[in-house]
């Protein structure tokens, strides 16, 4: 079935060839969904015949957003520590223990339903591909059982045995497990492999380690990169060929150079900065320096708490002095690019038909106000949710 969305008062391409300035602005426009793409781009008045209609009503379509960092595998919740952290106390990344006991005494069910109720709550805010890691079983049976129940939600999975080392464990024997029995049983679920390279995790030489073993399996590299502190992740990401070093807060003028002249894409999670009043990424600098930047909810029971992309596009422009152009890219052809993929993120011909229509004039609302349920529309895969 063919549907055409017409009376589009702003239309995001992200392609400048498409449009005006960075995002490809086009105004009074239509698009023609086929088949699950994006078959025609044009004027409103010029918009051919379809088997459905979608009257924009002169509102903004975007591109769906792109949450390229997520933790959505887990059972129970740490309001607790969250509330405790809000009265003074430091976050050192102890807590994801807390969630490790709790998912791996989930049922299959509890995990699933969970995962399913968090992904439903981003498609409403305008989620359209969201990427969903392990990480809380730290044992060979429960990260392999979480990235099979994630495969269920995504293909954009990913396997984080090293998250931290579980309680009692000797770091180098674990190391050796992720490498090895628990890689093997969970690389068939996963894309991607990601370690948290930082204070109290994973260091550099473990890390390597890891990262290696997981691209001889035929994983795709990220990384878990310099959020608590300066670190050799940022560096080890750019020498990998990593898709993307994720977090970014900690950064050296040797990191933002490694960075501006690689590959490797610099996802900022800035929930993870609200939810633990730590200090936010220097987008400003980054951008500046042609690295490009991703941005994503880093969705987690511990540190951010948050589904929503939208938040994080505000959270952006007020806190890492983005403009709300460079924000809403970064959350759409940004994210895209940190997963390495070129048909989403975009609302050019053969794209992936993901889109949403706001409930307002331009993009500049999402971030001009905050809070403010604005997505009226969701387009997924061609289809009106």
């Amino acid at each position: 079935m063919s549907i055409v969305v017409d009376n589009i008062g702003e239309l995001v391409t992200n392609n400048p060839a498409d449009g005006d300035g960075l995002l490809g602005l086009r105004h009074d426009a239509a698009l023609v969904i086929e088949d699950g793409r994006v078959a025609w781009i044009g004027p409103s008045a010029g918009a051919p015949a379809a088997d459905q209609r979608i009257d924009a009503s002169g509102s903004a379509v975007l591109p769906g957003f792109v949450d390229s960092h997520a933790h959505l595998m887990f059972a129970g919740d740490r309001a607790a520590e969250f509330g405790a952290r809000m009265a003074g106390e430091p976050y050192t990344g102890g807590g994801i223990r807390t969630t490790v006991a709790a998912t791996r005494a989930a049922s299959d069910d509890e995990l699933r339903a969970n995962a399913k109720r968090l992904v439903d709550e981003a498609l409403r805010q305008g989620t359209t591909t969201i990427e969903i890691k392990s990480g809380y079983g730290l044992n060979v049976d429960d990260e392999a059982r979480s990235l099979r129940l994630a495969r269920e939600l995504t293909t954009e999975t990913t396997f984080l045995g090293a998250h931290v080392v579980p309680a009692g464990s000797d770091p180098d024997a674990y190391v050796k497990l992720v490498c090895t029995e628990m890689l093997e049983a969970c690389s068939p679920y996963a894309k991607w492999i990601d370690v948290f390279c930082d204070r109290g995790a994973f260091d550099g030489d473990q890390t390597r380690a890891i990262l290696e073993a997981g691209a001889r399996t035929g994983l795709l590299t990220r990384v878990h990169a310099n959020q608590l502190v300066a670190g050799p992740g940022v560096q080890l990401a750019v020498e990998l060929d990593a898709a993307s070093a994720d977090h970014c807060t900690h950064l050296s003028d040797a990191d933002i150079t490694a960075l501006s002249g690689s590959n490797t894409v610099a996802t900022l999670l800035p929930g993870a900065e609200f939810s633990t009043r730590s200090p936010y990424p220097d987008a400003r600098r980054l951008i500046d320096s042609g690295v490009t930047v991703a941005l994503a909810t880093d969705c987690n029971p511990g540190s951010s708490y948050t589904s929503s992309m939208p938040f994080c596009i505000a959270l952006a422009v007020r806190d890492m002095r983005m403009t709300p152009a460079e924000a809403v890219h970064a959350a759409t052809a940004g994210s895209a690019r940190a997963l390495r993929r070129d048909d989403i993120g975009r609302l050019t011909v053969g794209a992936r038909a993901d889109l949403i229509v706001l409930d307002a004039p331009s993009h500049l609302h999402l971030a001009y106000r905050p809070g403010v349920p604005l997505i009226s529309t969701v387009v997924h895969n061609g289809a009106p949710q």
